[in-house]
């Protein structure tokens, strides 16, 4: 039976962990599906550690810690490697923010995606029946307005939501892209390593596909911990470097 790996890059989320692991419990539930949790805790200083380890005893959970943060690129990369290190090629790899703000109620249309011949899945902002709740109407702009810029200058068949970081993947690719790249798999530093990933996978033949995705950050326990300035500078250097090599 296929295994599906959901990745959470976990800083201080004691608050929110609870309801989204409970929300990860009822959708395996109901879906049938056999879900192995991969929690990386990047150095918090709340409880998060002692609620992986509760949820434990009730599911499966491999919990990976790093002494001190290290932010999102580098605790997305020990999840990923965790993962890839569990699964075999058929299995799927997803990651996901672990502040609830993204409902894994839509983890089975990802897969019925996946077993329709698509090789990654995005949940986005940008597809009809998507919506966003509690995000500031400035960043909602950056944010469409990066889409759109991705699009006209590095497009990707199939996606229109570059910066979301639910996505479903089949692990025979992640583990293929580590094969290929090696510790430059996330290179990219920052919230814009999500962006990177996708480019990196741009060109090899593979069959996207977009669920839409109702983002929840009025459910957002604390203030986001993305700094909108320089994630808006590293995200256009990016683009400089992968469509004009600068």
């Amino acid at each position: 039976m296929q295994t599906v790996y959901i990745v959470l890059p976990a800083y201080n989320e004691e608050k929110s962990l609870p309801r989204l692991l409970d929300g990860i419990m009822s959708v395996a539930s109901d879906a049938g599906l056999r879900c192995r949790v991969v929690i990386v805790d990047d150095g918090s200083a709340d409880g998060t550690v002692g609620v992986a380890e509760e949820f434990a005893k009730k599911m499966d959970i491999t919990l990976i810690r790093h002494p001190q943060n290290r932010g999102l690129a580098r605790t997305l990369d020990t999840g990923l490697r965790g993962a890839v290190e569990l699964a075999s090629a058929d299995d799927v790899i997803i990651t996901m923010d672990a502040d609830d703000t993204q409902p894994p109620e839509l983890i089975p249309s990802m897969l019925a995606m996946l077993r329709d011949g698509r090789d990654v899945v995005v949940a986005s902002r940008y597809r009809r029946g998507a919506g966003v709740t509690g995000v500031p109407l400035y960043r909602r702009f950056l944010s469409y307005g990066a889409s759109w810029m991705f699009r006209l200058i590095l497009p990707v068949k199939g996606v229109r939501d570059y910066t979301s970081g639910y996505r479903a993947y089949r692990a025979g690719i992640i583990k293929s892209m580590y094969d290929t790249y090696g510790d430059a798999f996330i290179s990219e530093q920052g919230f814009s390593c999500m962006v990177d990933v996708l480019l990196k996978l741009r060109g090899r033949g593979l069959k996207f596909g977009e669920v839409p995705l109702l983002l929840r950050y009025d459910r957002k326990a604390g203030a986001s911990k993305m700094r909108v300035a320089s994630t808006v500078m590293d995200t256009f250097k990016l683009i400089l470097r992968r469509r004009f090599g600068r």
